[in-house]
Parts: C-alpha cells; structure tokens; sequence
C-alpha cells in the first residue's frame, strides 16, 4: 500500500522507486501483488501516463486512510527497540560462505546478541523474494537492475595451476598460449573466454578443456590435482600459492577482478539487523579484503 500511494502520488512507477530506494521492477511486483491481492486492476498503463481505475481510486482513499493509522502506531510504539534482533537469512557461494564469511557472520553475532543468521550456501542465483533471502553476497561484475547494490569490497581472480602441470607441459609465455593448453573453467558458462590486461593491453583469449565444474572449491582441487590451468578467485588460492600447492601463471597479466557486492530487495524500512550486518561487512571486507592482507 505505501508503494502504490507512492506510484499515484509521483505518477509513475520510475519516480516512485527512486522515492522508496527500490528497482522499478520491485516497485512493479509490489503493485501486482495488491492488484492481486485484492482481484482487481488499479492502474491503468500507457506509454504517457498512468491513471487509476474505479478500484484505484476507492483503494488510494482507503491505503492512505491504514497508513495514516500505521505511522500513529509506529510513533507510539515502535522505534524504541532499536537494538538489532531477530534473523536474518543470508545467501553466498558455498567458496566464500565456508572460507571467510561463516567466521565474519559468528563476529557480527557475538556483536550483536539478539539476532540469528541463517546462511544459505549456493551457486545459483535464486530468487531472493521467493527464497525469503534478506540480503545476497555475490561475487559479480554484473549488477542486477531488479535488486539493491552495495559494493563491499573487490577480489583479484589469479590463473594459476599445480607445480606438478608445469613440470609436464611448461609455462605458457602469453596469454594466446592458453588456446592450447587444458583450461578448467565453470560449468555455467557455456564458451569460456578469458580475459587478461597488462598496462592498458587489453587480450581476450578462448580457452577450451576437459574439465568444467559449477563449483569454485570443485574447479581448485582439480587444479590441485594437476588437472591444468584456471582462473581462480584470489580468497581461495592465495593461502594455496603462499603453500606452494598452486603456482601463479602469467604474473604481468591481470585477470579481471571481480566486485564483492551485497544484493537486497529495499533501501526503505530496513531492519537494524541487516543494516548492522551490512555496515560490518564493509567494514571487515574493504577497502582491503582480509585476503589480500
């Protein structure tokens, strides 16, 4: 009800999200499921203007009439708690999840006594309204327009394979090299493209090989193995490079370093747990990720 008085009041749904600090898609989810809700259309769409139907204008009335009552009980009653408390459920890669952020989320949790977390490990990416997750960590370069950013922090991606490969085949010299080598990459892309930079030079480079996985830790023990070459997050291997289990490749050329952002549905009406838990999070994983230290 608070998104559709808004959308009526800017008089579009653009407008609106930007008021309330949320995509225009979920703006739009919001409004289909009070339409739904109550079985009737309440806007009518043009590509000019929105108006609101006979129902729109009886349930505006009405909406701002409980809001009204809504902000007389939160002025009363709420805001005195403002200690953060209750759960908050979490998604990440099980990678990360297992490697850094279970002991960065059992911190934040000795910090603050009276909440919960509930960490979901997976490589997919659900549907955060539908799987009741509050706020997502993924490891991306590509921002989702339905969903709330933060950037936390950045995570170099390292090529890198077994001492025991480079004792067969020798290491490669450039980054075309790599064509012909046996390159180990994810599953859920279907043509693997790798791409390097070395003081403004820019390659793009196929790469093709026999193993493929949708897992990071799965893609690091192949690695390990001897399997071949792979680009892998710095937060997993760099323990395994300073071990001497995985060796650096192609030292002067960078690979694409990836975004470590927090994904959520609404800026507006946060808990204080998820806005704790988001501040902590910058806090312990940027500007220098403990990875990198």
């Amino acid at each position: 009800m608070r998104v559709f008085s808004e959308v009526v009041t800017r008089g579009s749904f653009t407008a609106a999200a930007n008021t309330l600090g949320m995509s225009r898609a979920m703006v739009t989810r919001h409004i289909g499921e009070l339409e739904r809700w109550l079985g009737a259309r309440l806007l009518q769409r043009s590509t000019r203007r929105l108006s609101l139907t006979e129902a729109g204008e009886a349930c505006v009335v009405r909406s701002r009439q409980l809001l009204e009552l809504v902000n007389d009980v939160e002025q009363v009653v709420g805001q005195r708690d403002t200690e953060p408390h209750g759960q908050i459920r979490v998604l990440c890669n099980p990678a990360f999840g297992q490697t850094y952020l279970s002991s960065i989320l059992v911190d934040y949790l000795a910090k603050y006594p009276r909440t919960r977390v509930d960490l979901v490990l997976s490589d997919l990416n659900l549907n955060l309204v539908e799987e009741r997750i509050d706020v997502a960590i993924r490891m991306t370069n590509e921002l989702d327009p339905a969903l709330i950013a933060r950037k936390l922090s950045s995570c170099r991606s390292i090529l890198c394979c077994a001492p025991s490969y480079l004792e067969r085949n020798g290491a490669p010299k450039t980054p075309e090299d790599l064509a012909q080598r046996n390159c180990l990459s994810y599953s859920r892309v279907e043509k693997s493209q790798w791409s390097f930079s070395r003081q403004g030079e820019e390659r793009l480079v196929q790469v093709a090989g026999n193993f493929s996985a949708n897992d990071t830790m799965s893609l690091v023990e192949a690695v390990r193995a001897g399997g071949g070459l792979a680009v892998l997050p710095n937060y997993v291997v760099a323990p395994l490079i300073r071990r001497g289990e995985l060796v650096g490749v192609l030292p002067e050329w960078q690979a694409d370093a990836l975004g470590v952002y927090a994904f959520y549905i609404s800026r507006r009406h946060q808990p204080a747990s998820l806005r704790t838990l988001l501040d902590f999070l910058a806090a312990r994983l940027g500007p220098t990720p403990l990875w990198s230290q």
